[in-house]
């Protein structure tokens, strides 16, 4: 059924035959992946479970334009905070899930699902948020915004993918090898409602939010003064059809409405923020993103007769030659990808993206390198190591988010205006 045949669409919204047809590959392409997940449930549920959850994280990343380094990104250059709002407001939500889910597990007698997410917080982990956050600068994103921008056709994020990947495996070795050290051992692992208990974690830990959202509020205000404000700008067609016709279910409206058009920044963080608690209590782990990128790297090198005997690198190889296709995390990824086409293809807005220029592409390069380092050295990125830590009551989370703070707004600093880092309004993440 042709929508544009069918519905009265307003004359202000202009349909190309490519926009016609890319929803109906869309709606093929979930298809696709629902029934190869019944498939997968076959040999391991969990491995269903993983890929539709990626999914999920990848529409609503999609659907919402919604990205980590954003949040850094946006309000430096334009002095705009919602993205940056959304964030904070995120991450209360998360704990006060998390705080939920692990008090009753506590007075269950079980171990509280999430605390693998708690690190020790040593000179690993700052200096790997330092450098991730200057990676997903140059890069013109994070973790999961990179594998989102990819399923969207993100030319950018292809290229950074790569180096991302096989940045991950000197990364590895730099943590092992740190970790073992002196200097490594130097620090601490503190699990916040150990010493504070849950109510005073979660009071403590939406207090220090609340002072970085006056923060966010009162540097908006002062560029707003200084004339240096950019308010956020929706596409057109991602804003709202003015409909004065009463309601038609089979219409362009609400076709715009549930497919196409944009959700808030807030909407996005408040979805992510129950995915968040969703992923806790049904894994019994937080999520995190750039684990298995340790294993494609793996699986990519083999095939060209390089083999991996260090002792660190023993559960990749081992990850690797049972498939990645058999591997829970690596479906989750590959679903955030999928996600992520999927809505722009509903919507009619998939397209190859190629606005970068050959001096680009050595800084996307070198932004993926040091996220997949910076992210392994840390031991996680900005979901493994900032959201799943603070979001589980880590001080990791807290002193990763300080240095990846500091590598961004360092990276642009230095870089802004010297490479294609702000991408087009297409990805405004």
């Amino acid at each position: 059924m042709d929508i544009s045949n069918r519905v009265d669409i307003p004359k202000t919204i202009d349909i190309s035959k490519k926009q016609r047809v890319q929803p109906y590959i869309g709606l093929v392409l979930l298809i696709a992946v629902i029934l190869f997940g019944a498939l997968k449930s076959n040999v391991d549920q969990k491995l269903t479970l993983f890929l539709i959850t990626g999914l999920a994280l990848g529409y609503v990343l999609t659907r919402s334009r919604y990205g980590f380094a954003g949040g850094f990104k946006r309000i430096y250059v334009t002095g705009e905070g919602s993205l940056s709002t959304a964030l904070l407001v995120m991450f209360a939500i998360s704990m006060v899930l998390a705080a939920g889910i692990q008090f009753s597990a506590t007075m269950m007698g079980i171990d509280p699902p999430g605390l693998s997410s708690v690190k020790f917080l040593n000179v690993s982990v700052l200096l790997g948020g330092f450098l991730f956050g200057i990676g997903m600068m140059l890069a013109g994103g994070c973790a999961s915004g990179t594998l989102s921008d990819l399923g969207e056709g993100a030319g950018r994020s292809m290229i950074a993918m790569t180096t991302f990947v096989l940045g991950s495996l000197p990364g590895l070795m730099a943590q092992d090898a740190l970790n073992n050290s002196a200097i490594g051992q130097i620090g601490m692992k503190l699990y916040l409602p150990d010493v504070m208990g849950y109510v005073g974690a979660v009071i403590f830990s939406v207090a220090l939010l609340g002072i970085l959202y006056l923060v966010v509020r009162k540097y908006e205000n002062f560029r707003k003064k200084e004339g240096y404000y950019e308010k956020t700008v929706y596409e057109d067609q991602e804003l709202p059809i003015p409909n004065k016709e009463p309601f038609k279910l089979f219409s362009y409206a609400t076709f715009h409405k549930i497919f196409v058009q944009r959700w808030s920044f807030m909407t996005g963080g408040i979805l992510l923020a129950i995915m968040f608690g969703f992923i806790l209590i049904s894994t019994g782990h937080s999520w995190g993103v750039t684990g298995p990128f340790v294993t494609w790297g793996v699986a990519f090198l083999q095939m060209f007769g390089i083999h991996f005997t260090a002792p660190v690198f023993a559960d990749y190889v081992a990850t690797a030659n049972g498939g990645i296709l058999n591997d829970p995390g690596s479906l989750r990824n590959i679903g955030i990808i999928l996600g992520a086409a999927i809505a722009f293809l509903l919507a009619g807005r998939f397209a190859f993206d190629r606005h970068f220029k050959l001096k680009d592409v050595v800084y996307y390069l070198i932004g993926g390198f040091l996220m997949g380092f910076g992210a392994r050295l840390a031991g996680g990125c900005n979901i493994g190591a900032l959201f799943s830590g603070i979001g589980n009551f880590s001080l990791s989370g807290w002193g990763f988010f300080v240095t990846l703070a500091l590598g961004g707004f360092l990276a642009l600093k230095v870089f802004a205006g010297k490479v294609n880092i702000i991408p087009p309004d297409r990805h405004q993440k």
